[in-house]
């Protein structure tokens, strides 16, 4: 993919940002996925117009992209965010396998504006102990039950 097609690409991400802003729709963030020069899939913050904390615009990116791919993963697709992704969103690019991410501004950029996600990465640095939110094992006995069930299963699609 040369230049001129990540510029596309990126301003395509940068005016979904500032369209969902315009639109009420949430935070200013935008995102395309494209595989073989095609957007597969697209989307903005939709945290407060779907009262979903999940909906960041990578995640709805990448939903809309599996769906249109029949496929739970990114197998050969880049993402273009308008900024670098929160740690839940990282951690859906990476279940989601893609080539490769391109992002416009960095997490310090989104914390000048208070939208800081510095505070997720740094609790899970720490001991889930010492966490603001306490985080407990619980009845793990009868929960890794299900761990030997899957095993056993014979037509499971492994991912």
């Amino acid at each position: 993919m040369d230049v001129e097609q990540h510029e596309i690409f990126m301003q395509m991400a940068i005016d979904l940002a500032m369209q969902g802003m315009n639109n009420n729709e949430g935070g200013p963030f935008g995102c395309v996925i494209v595989k073989d020069g095609e957007v597969v899939g697209k989307g903005n913050n939709r945290v407060t117009s779907d009262n979903d904390p999940t909906a960041h615009a990578e995640v709805v990116a990448i939903r809309e992209a599996c769906k249109q791919l029949n496929c739970f993963q990114l197998d050969n697709c880049i993402i273009y965010t308008s900024c670098e992704p929160c740690p839940m969103c990282l951690g859906a690019i990476y279940w989601a396998r893609p080539l490769k991410v391109y992002y416009g501004c960095t997490r310090q950029d989104a914390a000048a504006f208070e939208f800081d996600d510095d505070f997720i990465y740094k609790e899970l640095e720490l001991p889930m102990g010492e966490r603001k939110i306490p985080i407990y094992q619980y009845n793990r006995k009868e929960a890794f039950k299900i761990f030997k069930a899957w095993k056993e299963k014979g037509n499971k699609v492994k991912y």
